[in-house]
């Protein structure tokens, strides 16, 4: 049925292969299980409700990656939107998260219709490569004051905006410490690097006494405080028309780069021969509009997916087993609650 379906030994593949480039991507990506809930929660949406949503708006996401384009890459819900969507839209801008979701819907439906009509290729030709680095390239600075706020870097400073906090707190100094550990197991090529950074950092916090440990599996929450809470006509007012523009632009663009940059490296593009990528943004702009209906900001393809291309996954198989893992993790909600914010600061940084 595999065979059959992903088309393995066309592609070079084994199931056996695809399964362990699942695995490798899952722990690569996996971090924004506990990353995303951290972020929007701060907006007053509930953070298990988040947490649901992200992992479920993973799952849907990579499956339908899988199994309409074939292609070996993992979907979730993505950075730097996030944060965009909660402390630009919501925090300082005023609006309401519902209204934000509701933005996020609008522009998942404009990609789709992009996509589909090709435009989508017209508006990345007319936009200069300079602005494109430079979207990128804010939204990276943008993540890192976010990142040295939440772990007590920097602080608040009436005098000079931005102040340098204490740096004998614990959990800043448990944020530093963090840091390090993933930037030296990145450096080193540690798969999930990221994870086992936030990890680290966590159970250190709990074995410090600063943070409560409360279990590691239970039941999935409750969706319920997010599930369909969007308000699509809000999100139609006058001041939101270009808060919807940034959504739109930033989803094509990294979409779009990590989809062919992906691709190109598991061998799936080439120069002469038809390609799966106006399925696979097909997909991508699916994911965002279900995403929103969950509760969750922008999904997007991810880039650690290369990981799972390195270790030889070169089909939908791959993705596939990624979706099942993140349905898997609906069942760790206590241990996700249990992470606190200077312990996914490195993370974002």
């Amino acid at each position: 049925m595999f065979e059959k379906y992903f088309k393995l030994s066309e592609n070079g593949s084994t199931v056996r292969t695809e399964v362990v480039a699942g695995f490798t991507t899952f722990l690569t990506m996996s971090y924004i299980i506990f990353v995303n809930p951290d972020i929007l929660s701060s907006t007053g949406m509930d953070r298990s409700a988040v947490f649901v949503a992200t992992c479920v708006a993973a799952a849907i996401g990579s499956a339908v990656m899988g199994l309409v384009a074939n292609w070996p890459i993992g979907m979730a819900p993505g950075m730097g939107l996030n944060a965009f969507f909660a402390f630009t839209v919501v925090a300082a801008m005023g609006f309401s998260w519902q209204q934000a979701l509701g933005a996020v819907f609008i522009s998942g439906m404009i990609f789709l219709l992009l996509t589909v009509t090709g435009a989508r290729s017209w508006l990345i030709r007319g936009i200069p490569q300079s602005l494109r680095s430079a979207i990128a390239v804010g939204i990276g600075l943008f993540l890192a004051i976010i990142a040295l706020k939440n772990a007590g870097i920097v602080v608040a400073n009436p005098a000079t905006l931005v102040g340098l906090g204490d740096l004998g707190n614990t959990g800043t100094l448990l944020a530093i410490f963090g840091f390090f550990v993933i930037a030296a197991l990145d450096a080193l090529r540690v798969k999930g690097a990221i994870l086992i950074g936030i990890l680290v950092v966590t159970l250190a916090s709990m074995a410090l006494g600063v943070t409560e440990f409360n279990g590691i599996v239970s039941a999935p929450p409750s969706l319920a405080p997010t599930f369909l809470q969007l308000d699509i006509m809000g999100a139609l007012h006058a001041g939101f028309l270009h808060v919807i523009l940034v959504f739109v632009l930033v989803e094509v663009f990294d979409a779009t780069g990590t989809l062919i940059g992906v691709s190109k490296r598991a061998g799936l593009i080439e120069e002469g021969k038809k390609s799966n990528l106006g399925r696979a943004l097909l997909a991508d702009s699916t994911a965002i509009t279900v995403g929103s209906l969950l509760g969750t900001s922008s999904t997007t393809a991810y880039a650690e997916s290369a990981s799972g291309v390195q270790a030889g996954g070169r089909t939908g198989l791959t993705a596939l087993v990624i979706a099942l893992l993140f349905l898997a993790a609906l069942f760790i909600s206590p241990l996700a609650g249990s992470v606190p914010a200077y312990a996914t600061a490195p993370a974002l940084l």
